[in-house]
């Protein structure tokens, strides 16, 4: 295969750099607790400092993986499929998305929503980052918003991003792991003080699962 036959089906998305695909358990957010088969894309030019996955960030690490390969792993586990990053939306997320459908699954992103939106999604997770803000369909479309905590600034910019996601998007605040200990007692006064807003925990680091 040539370079540039490659590149193209890269763009059409039938080829993707995939990190890693595990079975787990949803550690965060509204669907939390809940069995889940995950596909970890790789590329991300966010940037965010204190991101627990930086192995994800160089694309060309990870092998360009045929899209059906994915799907057919995916549809060996679990009805429940979470594509995250990485940010994969800075993929062509059609023909992923598309296969996964027609094999009657339930296809949920985990996104900072920086990249233009491609997919059909059952659920769409919007993590924002004050480095590269989302685009406004993303916005649009998001069922949660999970806004990291590292600082107190974080709280400012967690009231900004609520102002524009749509009126049935569900809040939560999530404490930056290595500031927990610090951060969750402020975001639990925050959250009793504004209760539109829920707290959110990296459950599964807790549970010590992946």
């Amino acid at each position: 295969m040539t370079r540039s036959e490659r590149q193209e089906l890269i763009d059409k998305g039938l080829l993707l750099p995939l990190m890693e695909e595990f079975y787990t358990i949803q550690g965060e957010g509204y669907y939390k607790g809940t069995a889940a088969y995950f596909v970890r894309i790789g590329g991300c030019d966010v940037g965010c400092h204190w991101c627990d996955v930086k192995e994800s960030w160089l694309p060309e690490l990870h092998p360009a993986t045929e899209t059906s390969k994915i799907v057919a792993n995916a549809a060996k586990y679990s009805k429940t499929i979470v594509v995250t990053g990485g940010e994969p939306l800075m993929w062509n997320m059609n023909e992923l998305t598309g296969q996964l459908k027609a094999e009657g699954l339930q296809v949920h992103i985990e996104t900072s929503g920086a990249y233009p939106l491609s997919g059909t999604w059952d659920w769409i997770c919007l993590s924002p980052k004050k480095n590269k803000l989302p685009t406004e369909a993303v916005y649009n479309k998001a069922h949660e918003l999970k806004v990291i905590v590292y600082n107190k600034d974080d709280f400012r910019f967690a009231e900004e991003q609520a102002a524009k996601v749509n009126a049935n998007c569900i809040l939560y605040l999530q404490p930056e792991w290595s500031k927990r200990d610090k951060m969750v007692p402020e975001i639990v006064d925050y959250v009793m003080a504004n209760p539109k807003w829920k707290v959110s925990l990296q459950t599964h680091k807790y549970l010590n699962i992946p």
